[in-house]
């Protein structure tokens, strides 16, 4: 099971040790999920649309796949 997390600080961290982060629109909810895959566990951060921008601007992924 992933791991929710709510704090974008901790969103922004786990980026930096993370082996890939997956981006998620979903449209009808009106947010996108962020999945952070480390090497031990699977971190999700849901962030309204709106702000997926500004956030994916200071993620520090090596890779990042938009779905």
């Amino acid at each position: 099971m992933p791991i929710e997390i709510k704090d974008e600080e901790h969103a922004i961290n786990l980026s930096k040790i993370a082996i890939e982060c997956r981006i998620k629109k979903l449209e009808k909810e009106g947010v996108a999920k962020v999945k952070f895959r480390t090497k031990k566990y699977l971190f999700t951060y849901k962030v309204p649309i709106d702000k997926l921008q500004e956030l994916m601007g200071k993620l520090k992924c090596k890779n990042v796949v938009e779905l």
